[in-house]
């Protein structure tokens, strides 16, 4: 039996990402993007955990359908954590990228501690509410200025020492073999299998919906 797995976003490049991560298992991904207009989910969490989950939770109750949502952002130390859960509003809701990123270096200017890490989490939700959770994390220090040009959000001033260059200098490849999302993706994928069967018996138990945030079932394989 093939399930169906929608992908709370509408962006498309994210969405062949995880089809050619999951093309050897019998699982179909769609997107936001298949179903025409759909209510937002209400990103109000405090933390990255919650967010996901909101989104994947939000998803999967509207279309009756097991959802997986991320929800990443920089954290960055002498900053006390930020800008965290408001990454990519940093410099206002309407903000671009370049804008977030010349408001973080206001920021720093002058700080000496410049170590950041970047944050990622997956939620995988069912309807009745249970999810399932994958987290990475990817260490580096914020630049005084931008190098390189791809990438996306805070790249350009995310230098990572590994690698010896900024994410916006890195190719996709090499990005993805460090990044936060990366890890985050490579330990959903070793774990797929268990996700499926998981999805399998919660689907067929049809509970009804749990409310509480507490019922996070965090990678409990024994359910």
């Amino acid at each position: 039996m093939v399930t169906i797995l929608i992908l709370a976003t509408t962006n498309a490049n994210k969405v062949k990402e995880f089809q050619e991560m999951l093309k050897d298992f019998p699982i179909q991904i769609r997107s936001l993007a298949d179903f025409g207009t759909l209510p937002e989910a209400i990103e109000d969490g405090e933390t990255f955990d919650e967010n996901a989950y909101k989104k994947a939770l939000h998803t999967a109750k509207i279309l009756g359908l097991p959802a997986i949502a991320d929800d990443s952002g920089l954290v960055v130390e002498a900053l006390g954590g930020a800008p965290g859960v408001y990454s990519a509003r940093y410099a206002g809701e309407k903000a671009t990228d370049q804008e977030n990123v010349e408001k973080l270096l206001r920021e720093m200017q002058g700080e000496k501690n410049r170590k950041a890490s970047f944050k990622c989490v997956l939620s995988i939700a069912v309807p009745s509410g249970p999810a399932l959770t994958y987290e990475g994390s990817c260490d580096g220090v914020i630049l005084e200025k931008p190098q390189g040009t791809s990438g996306f959000g805070y790249d350009p001033i995310f230098f990572h020492e590994g690698l010896g260059k900024s994410f916006a200098e890195a190719e996709a490849e090499e990005k993805n073999g460090v990044s936060h999302r990366g890890k985050a993706l490579a330990e959903f994928k070793n774990e797929f299998p268990q996700v499926l069967r998981w999805l399998t018996q919660r689907l067929q138990e049809e509970k009804p919906p749990k409310p509480d945030h507490d019922e996070f079932e965090h990678n409990d394989w024994s359910n």
